[in-house]
Formats: C-alpha cells, sequence, structure tokens
C-alpha cells in the first residue's frame, strides 16, 4: 500500500519495495505496542470527537514510521494525515469482513 501511495501521493517517498515492506512491519509493530497507549491516554478527546481523533493518532503512527526507517520519507503531518485516511478506507473496505 505504502509503494501505491507513493505513487500517487507527491508528499510520499519509498525508496525500494523493500522499504515499503519494512516501513509496513515497522507499522504493524507501533500499531501493536504504542497506538493501545496513545487511545487509552486520548479516550477523553476520541469520545468527544466521536472517534474521529483516531486519524490523528493514525497519522501521527505513520510518521513515526518515516521517521524510524530511512528511505520511507514523508513531507509532512498533511501526508501522513492523508495516508492515515487512505490507510483505513482500505482496511475498512477490504478488511472487515
Amino acid at each position: 500500500m505504502f509503494l501505491v501511495s507513493a505513487n500517487v501521493l507527491p508528499g510520499i517517498h519509498v525508496k525500494s519495495f523493500w522499504t515499503a515492506l519494512l516501513a509496513a512491519i515497522v507499522l504493524s509493530i507501533i500499531n501493536f505496542f504504542v497506538k493501545p497507549a496513545f487511545i487509552i491516554l486520548t479516550l477523553p478527546i476520541n469520545f468527544l470527537t466521536l472517534g474521529l481523533f483516531t486519524f490523528l493518532i493514525n497519522a501521527l503512527m505513520i510518521w513515526l514510521v518515516s521517521i524510524i526507517v530511512s528511505g520511507f520519507v514523508i513531507d509532512g503531518f498533511v501526508w501522513a494525515f492523508i495516508l492515515a485516511l487512505i490507510v483505513t478506507a482500505v482496511k475498512i473496505l477490504f478488511f472487515n469482513r
């Protein structure tokens, strides 16, 4: 998904297939360990925004991956947010069965 997004969105740059695979693995690890803590800490804000604050948390997780993985560059938080929207849409469309 990162390779397709890098070809479509001008603010996302992926060096190679292996970099995209590493970014996906790191995102999975971050989503498993770090994201639940953020969800719990921001539960009141999430409740007030009816869950829309989760998109910002997803964007922060993707931005964190771009900091950790060299060769996976996101030009700014706005591009991370757009990628988070795309990742969430693909996840809802294809993996919620």
